[in-house]
């Protein structure tokens, strides 16, 4: 599923764009002038993409079947996410990476489920630290591996555009969930895998 198709379909657009207007208005710029007359309707546009997993269940996105010889790892990384800070209400990106050991049951993700998810996750109201643990306990709730672990890995504009300006600074989650929170061995490894180039 597209979700920047149910974005445009259930933002009530022209009020958003007028909400910019009258920001641009309160910041003392003329929402007239040339640079900006179509700027509220760009901006209303953009968060709308950026906000298009506040209508859809993400965890519904993570499609999985069986696999019968699924005994080892399975890691997907560098999966390339944009999120809105709840906060500031300026954009993160990053990567993160996916990793889990199939349970009993033997589920596999799909990988284009396992990037829908991510994106329903993070096209919302978001903090870094809960996009995390949500991605995790997906994964649990979906799959009933035996253990999953996920690393992000972000930049975030309220820090390096604004406020204290460090433009290289990354902040880095992991959340882990079943055999990978208990063995401090298991995890190491995973987490070696997942951040190998």
């Amino acid at each position: 599923m597209d979700i920047s198709r149910v974005a445009h379909s259930s933002l009530d657009l022209p009020r958003a764009a007028a909400a910019v207007r009258e920001l641009l208005a309160a910041l003392g710029e003329d929402p007239d002038r040339d640079g900006l007359r179509d700027t509220p309707a760009r901006a209303a546009a953009s968060y709308a993409q950026l906000l298009a997993g506040v209508t859809v269940d993400p965890k519904a996105q993570l499609s999985s079947f069986p696999e019968p010889h699924a005994d080892s790892v399975v890691v997907l990384k560098d999966i390339a996410f944009a999120s809105l800070c709840e906060h500031s209400l300026l954009p993160f990106t990053g990567v993160i990476g996916v990793g889990y050991a199939p349970g009993g049951s033997r589920q596999i993700a799909s990988w284009g489920g396992v990037i829908r998810m991510i994106n329903g996750y993070a096209h919302r109201p978001q903090v870094q630290e809960r996009l995390t643990s949500q991605i995790a306990d997906a994964v649990i709730a979906r799959l009933d591996p035996a253990g999953v672990l996920v690393v992000v890995s972000a930049t975030h504009q309220c820090v390096s555009a604004v406020g204290e300006r460090q433009a290289n600074s990354r902040a880095i989650t992991t959340a882990a969930r079943g055999c990978y929170a208990e063995d401090s061995g298991a995890r190491a490894g995973l987490l070696s895998l997942l951040r190998s180039s």
